[in-house]
């Protein structure tokens, strides 16, 4: 099988599309194996894409984190989904099947942007002792699950150590959680570290967990309902902004895609 290493403002992936039917594999076990990052190809996850129709433009899209969990919602792998469906299709537009939630999709000339669906929030749902400092935890569900915490100063969080206390933090069992540090960058802007639940590690980049950022600093009145820019530790911003049609339930969140090489899997 032919893959694609590519990813989302610094959130990286081993991508495969067009699987051929009746070839299915124990992904679960390959995500575990390819994303390895002194063994295997090395990523975050592995995402695998079928076409489901071409008009309207349909495709189904399976993302499994280096753990083999499944994840049940990933804006930045869903992003590169979209980036290949137009490299090899010529799609513009279309809508992106994952974990039985559709998604939107738009490919740009220098970003790529996707829907994320925003359930309950969730203030004050968890209170921690930071750096010697209590911090409040507020959760959200954007797609899959998040906790969000404002600080000061992201770069004093140790975001492994204190990601991982939250992300298997009793009050939260069984699922865990992803975990967010938010801090105001200016005007429209925030800045993020995110621990993901799953790769079991602080990755360069979250989708869902921009929006998640987002929808609380909202919230706490640190932005307003307009698009934001979320810098992450990739240096390669996302930004998040409300649907027009339903602004109190979906955002897009949108960015750059990088391929970075293709290869064969033996």
């Amino acid at each position: 099988m032919r893959f694609r290493k590519i990813h989302g403002a610094g959130n990286d992936f081993v991508l495969l599309a067009a699987t051929e039917p009746g070839s299915e594999k124990d992904w679960p076990k390959e995500a575990q194996r390819l994303c390895a990052r002194r063994t295997g190809v090395g990523a975050d996850g592995l995402v695998v894409c079928n076409l489901i129709t071409d008009s309207p433009a349909v495709l189904a899209v399976d993302c499994f984190n280096a753990d083999g969990s499944t994840a049940t919602m990933c804006g930045n792998a869903l992003r590169c989904a979209a980036w290949a469906a137009h490299r090899d299709h010529g799609f513009s537009e279309m809508t992106l099947r994952m974990a039985g939630v559709e998604h939107q999709a738009v490919v740009a000339d220098d970003s790529v942007w996707v829907t994320a669906e925003v359930g309950a929030v969730h203030p004050r749902r968890l209170n921690l002792m930071i750096n010697g400092r209590p911090t409040w935890f507020d959760g959200t569900h954007t797609g899959t699950e998040h906790v969000v915490a404002i600080v000061d100063d992201v770069d004093a969080i140790d975001a492994e150590l204190a990601g991982r206390l939250v992300r298997h933090h009793s009050d939260l069992a069984p699922l865990g959680t992803n975990v967010n540090f938010v801090q105001s960058a200016g005007e429209q802007a925030l800045r993020i570290r995110t621990y993901e639940r799953g790769v079991e590690a602080e990755t360069l980049s979250c989708g869902s967990g921009a929006v998640a950022a987002v929808v609380i600093a909202t919230m706490r009145g640190l932005v307003s309902p307009r698009p934001v820019t979320v810098h992450n530790r990739a240096g390669e911003p996302l930004t998040v902004r409300p649907h027009d049609d339903r602004p109190r339930r979906t955002h897009w969140v949108g960015g750059p895609v990088t391929h970075t090489f293709e290869g064969v899997l033996v």
